[in-house]
């Protein structure tokens, strides 16, 4: 009787084992397609990145040529080095991560805005990696590239370990930098004391949206499903890549959104008839999209601020002031 009894227990726990087994292997594989870890960020653990080349563009601004193991090559990164970085050989300096646009690379903030006169006085490193001409800011469905372990993991250590920044972060991105860097804050509890997202796409669930993002792969030569799955299939790795999915998870950062009306004013004048076209298209439904996000923020209980102006379209003259209305309240987040 006895006997009898131990084998039905066995027998009990040994299925209950199996169960736990698959449910585990269930949620690993899960995960693994969302790029995600135990620990709540994304992707595999890799060696670390290191620096191989060091070019100086001029006092403060360098660019680094860093070998990335998350990538399997190397990555440029532009960097503009805080004010006294010289004369403060042991100190520790907050960072500003700048995410350039698509079809760009990360010499367009230096080349098209003044960052490096606003960061003149500034003791703040400020980092501006590259991103791919359309790499989505994204550990990709199909394995690579894998830009978000990359930019989160690998460089965010390199930073503090060779170039002495602190923990304390902001981040400022636009058009598919502004996308990459709301879902970094939002992957990344904690790592971002400020995001903004100046004319970016924040809901993957527009049509108007997925429309767009399957042009602009096709046109590069990509699939877009390379990049997070089959819409339907893999719908939730792509609603883990969506902003306007996730507002819980931007609580305790500061979240700030820009975008124009895509209307024209006096700073598109003297643009070609194709550039004017694609910068008034380009913006056409960021600000609908905003405004239904921002609700959905506060809702959530997250800090944020919004500039909807008009006029504006997807184009370099409008973000340069946003960069400038927002560098103050930057700077202040990074203390």
């Amino acid at each position: 009787m006895l006997t009898a009894v131990w084998v039905t227990f066995l027998k009990s726990a040994r299925t209950g084992l199996v169960c736990l087994w698959l449910a585990g292997a269930l949620l690993s594989t899960e995960a693994h397609a969302a790029g995600a870890r135990p620990d709540g960020t994304s992707g595999p653990r890799h060696p670390e990145a290191r620096v191989t080349a060091v070019k100086s563009i001029d006092d403060r601004m360098i660019d680094l040529t860093v070998r990335s193991p998350a990538m399997g090559t190397s990555i440029p990164v532009r960097v503009i080095l805080p004010a006294s970085w010289s004369s403060e050989p042991k100190a520790t300096f907050p960072v500003l991560y700048m995410f350039h646009g698509g079809d760009d690379d990360y010499t367009s903030w230096t080349r098209e805005t003044d960052v490096e006169a606003l960061a003149k006085n500034a003791d703040v490193l400020v980092v501006m990696p590259d991103a791919g001409k359309a790499g989505y800011y994204s550990d990709w469905f199909a394995g690579t590239p894998r830009w978000e372990t990359f930019h989160t993991h690998e460089l965010v250590r390199l930073m503090e370990k060779e170039y002495r920044a602190a923990p304390s972060r902001a981040v400022v991105g636009l058009s598919m930098g502004g996308f990459g860097a709301l879902n970094y804050a939002a992957h990344h509890r904690g790592m971002f004391r400020y995001v903004a997202s100046m004319s970016s796409y924040v809901d993957l669930d527009d049509a108007a949206v997925r429309l767009e993002l399957s042009l602009g792969t096709w046109r590069e030569g990509i699939d877009i499903k390379d990049v997070w799955g089959d819409p339907e299939k893999n719908a939730r790795v792509w609603r883990a890549h969506n902003p306007a999915a996730m507002p819980r998870a931007f609580r305790g950062t500061h979240v700030h959104l820009s975008a124009g009306s895509s209307e024209p004013g006096p700073l598109d004048e003297g643009r070609s008839p194709d550039a004017f076209l694609v910068s008034m298209l380009g913006e056409i439904h960021l600000s609908k999209q905003i405004e239904s996000f921002e609700q959905s923020l506060r809702s959530a209980g997250v800090d944020v601020t919004t500039h909807l102006y008009k006029p504006g379209t997807h184009s370099w003259p409008y973000w340069r002031d946003e960069l400038h209305s927002i560098w103050p309240a930057v700077m202040k987040s990074l203390g």
